[in-house]
């Protein structure tokens, strides 16, 4: 039992040296920890920029490609529609000759009227000046 007591006492003591001899992770303060957690953040950063890039990149080729369908639809649509049929002009009401004598009577009034309303615009701004 004692030789078992001196073998672990030698044991201990020869595993602190070994203990020192282990390279330590460099500390860039004391009571870090000896690895960076943020040392991959901007690698992260990265490859998920990228991601949504090429996420954007695909949305935007589906939206160019549904209009081009979206298009081509409405060019199909437009070819199988019927043409509308082409109306020849109305003809002119027929009319008699008192009515057609009315009329022209009319139109003379309506004309010498309003030609009478500019015949004062136009000497109120032909005046001479004072």
């Amino acid at each position: 039992m004692t030789a078992a007591r001196i073998l672990a006492a030698v044991l201990l003591l020869a595993a602190a040296p070994v203990h020192g001899q282990v390279p330590q992770a460099w500390q860039p303060r004391p009571g870090a920890p000896a690895f960076d957690l943020n040392r991959y953040q901007a690698d992260q950063h990265r490859y998920e920029m990228d991601r949504l890039r090429a996420q954007a990149d695909q949305r935007e080729t589906a939206a160019r490609l549904h209009e081009t369908e979206t298009r081509l639809n409405r060019l199909r649509i437009e070819a199988a529609r019927q043409p509308e049929p082409v109306l020849p002009p109305p003809y002119r009401a027929l009319r008699s000759p008192e009515e057609e004598r009315a009329l022209r009577l009319s139109a003379e009034e309506r004309r010498r009227i309003s030609s009478a309303g500019v015949g004062q615009i136009d000497a109120w701004l032909d005046r001479q000046p004072d």
